[in-house]
């Protein structure tokens, strides 16, 4: 049997373009996930400096000058000596369970970033159960807590690991009821159909008006799953020396400096995005196109309006966050452990009960 070359050379590239298809493809694909990655780095690092220039405004200090104009470089000159540091490991205690908690604790709330919407249409995973699964990914992070101060063998950290579950698993019940009200009054758990929902009616129709008391559980909740003062008992420096990253050094204690700021992060785009009306600026319709001129410059500046508008509110939180870590002094354990369980569950379960019966009465 005889084969024609020009058949050969066209069969060759065919099969080139479907490689260079497949190639292009998967470029494509990595570019929002690489673009996101590149944002939240540089939020963490904007978020630790505007932490330590907000703290040194409360404290009457100067803060961070030196490294980079107005200190702005001084989180990079940390997780750069971070970085170069020795990475020491417990002679005794478990060094698997020991080098994959702090992975396990940054994954988890890495992956909570794939549900949330940055401006219209500008989402990875636009899952129709997009609030509760953050939840489930999220309450993965105290397992890895756990593990790091199991395999420490040393009873600082495994008294930080069990506080951290403690506290985890006591305000995530309200945390989730809370959520559960937001998608009863959306009609939907998917994190886009949210936004949308509260668009109809403008500023009124945020959900921080129509849910205010559950506003206040979800912040309140959202504090202390972040371990932020006054929630910060499992790393309580006067009693436990460090919590659970009392053996940690080098990078491995970089991975838990970093999850502690994403997971504030994520806190804070949740809270936009649930009660604070997400990417829209809520002015009314006929001024929005009139200032901005949305509608004529394409969805290229609108998408860039959204990110702004969505970064502002969550920035927003983060201020309220930051000075309260200042301002308030640290609660004991039992009384941590009496908010959630005796107030904010009951609360939260209330204003669950009154949200549902106002839905049935409205059908």
């Amino acid at each position: 049997m005889i084969i024609d070359t020009t058949e050969v050379q066209a069969i060759n590239s065919f099969f080139r373009l479907e490689s260079l298809k497949e190639v292009y493809d998967i470029i494509w694909m990595l570019v929002p996930i690489l673009t996101l990655v590149l944002g939240i780095t540089i939020g963490v690092l904007v978020i630790v400096w505007l932490e330590r220039e907000i703290s040194a405004g409360i404290q009457q200090r100067i803060g961070p000058e030196y490294a980079g104009p107005l200190g702005i470089l001084q989180a990079l000159a940390d997780g750069t000596k971070l970085l170069f540091k020795e990475n020491l490991l417990p002679s005794r205690g478990d060094t698997r369970l020991f080098s994959i908690g702090p992975s396990i604790a940054v994954t988890s709330i890495l992956l909570s970033y794939l549900v949330i919407p940055f401006g219209y249409r500008l989402v990875l995973a636009d899952v129709s159960i997009g609030v509760f699964l953050w939840i489930a990914i999220s309450s993965i992070a105290p397992v890895g807590l756990l593990m790091s101060g199991y395999g420490s063998n040393n009873k600082y950290s495994f008294l930080g690991g069990l506080r951290a579950a403690a506290q985890s698993i006591s305000y995530e019940i309200p945390l989730t009821l809370c959520v559960l009200s937001i998608s009863l009054l959306s009609n939907s758990s998917s994190t886009v159909d949210i936004v949308e929902a509260q668009s109809k009616y403008g500023f009124w129709g945020w959900n921080l008006w129509r849910q205010p008391i559950g506003f206040i559980v979800f912040l309140i909740s959202s504090l202390a799953e972040c371990e932020r003062l006054p929630f910060d008992l499992p790393e309580a420096e006067e009693e436990l020396v460090a919590g659970y990253q009392t053996e940690y050094s080098g990078i491995k204690f970089g991975l838990f400096y970093v999850a502690s700021y994403l997971n504030l992060l994520v806190s804070s785009l949740f809270v936009t995005v649930l009660y604070l009306g997400g990417w829209n600026l809520s002015l009314p319709h006929i001024a929005l196109p009139f200032f901005f001129e949305i509608n004529k410059a394409g969805r290229v500046f609108g998408t860039i309006i959204g990110i702004f508008i969505t970064l502002a509110k969550t920035y927003l939180f983060l201020f309220i966050a930051i000075t309260t870590r200042w301002t308030l002094p640290r609660l004991r354990m039992d009384q941590l452990l009496n908010l959630g369980w005796k107030f904010l569950l009951p609360i939260s379960l209330g204003n669950l009960l009154l949200t549902t019966s106002s839905q049935l009465l409205s059908l």
